[in-house]
């Protein structure tokens, strides 16, 4: 068997030996299951993403509630109606495919119905937010200080948005313009949203933020709580190992040979 030596600061040690310590087992094993369920998942099936596929079959509960707003929706439609409700009859036929159980028709029931954005996406969506948020709010904090910033930096550290392209990175994409539906949140990145295709990157981006967040967290790791307004800005330096962080490390190793 191998072994694996890995350093981690203390805090994080007697975190994990608290884990331990209420899983009843040592810390050693406590990891090395953490490590398993990262590279060996006992199932996994890829999430296909694109509009929900229909149900093959549905609680008679079900059809009997779905029916039944399909015939009140049928009923207070107005005579002209041409929208995505249809009109009268059209909500009337979808009653019927449920009260008559054509399964091979439930696809009326889940089209236009999106694919689930987990829980840990939307959490990453808002975390790589929040991430730009504070990188443009500590830039434009170090230039008022007269603090000269090399643009390429400054470019690298703005939010292009997500691959549009790409099924996951699309809703993604999807979703920060419902966050910013308001125009209340994450304000200070619509100027580089539109300046970047409207939040269209042309290319994956997903892991590359990854990649940001992860330095950005150690960062916010290492420091002491504060108490100046300031405290949560970051400095030269550390907008620079955010923006490096956007290199893969392959290929950060090949450069340095």
């Amino acid at each position: 068997m191998a072994v694996l030596n890995i350093e981690v600061d203390d805090h994080i040690r007697v975190q994990l030996q608290e884990l331990a310590d209420n899983q009843g087992v040592s810390l050693s094993e406590y990891v090395r299951e953490l490590l398993m369920e990262s590279v060996v998942p006992v199932y996994e099936q890829e999430v296909k993403r694109g509009d929900e596929p229909p149900a093959e079959s549905m609680r008679i509960a079900d059809r009997q509630v779905l029916a039944l707003l399909h015939r009140i929706l049928a009923r207070v439609l107005p005579e002209d109606s041409n929208d995505v409700d249809g009109d009268l009859d059209y909500q009337l036929m979808r009653a019927k495919i449920l009260e008559q159980g054509y399964t091979g028709e439930y696809w009326y029931e889940t089209a236009g119905f999106s694919t689930e954005l987990s829980m840990r996406d939307c959490r990453r969506v808002k975390d790589i937010l929040d991430m730009f948020r504070i990188c443009t709010f500590s830039i434009d904090h170090l230039r008022d200080e007269g603090v000269e910033l090399d643009g390429r930096l400054v470019h690298e550290l703005q939010f292009s948005g997500f691959d549009h392209n790409d099924a996951l990175e699309g809703q993604m994409a999807s979703y920060v313009s419902f966050l910013m539906r308001d125009g209340e949140l994450w304000t200070e990145l619509q100027p580089q949203i539109e300046s970047n295709d409207n939040g269209n990157s042309h290319s994956l981006m997903l892991d590359t933020y990854l990649r940001m967040l992860a330095e950005y967290r150690r960062i916010k790791d290492g420091r002491k709580r504060g108490s100046s307004r300031h405290d949560y800005l970051l400095s030269k330096d550390e907008l620079a190992r955010i923006s490096e962080a956007r290199i893969h490390p392959a290929n950060r190793r090949a450069a340095e040979d």
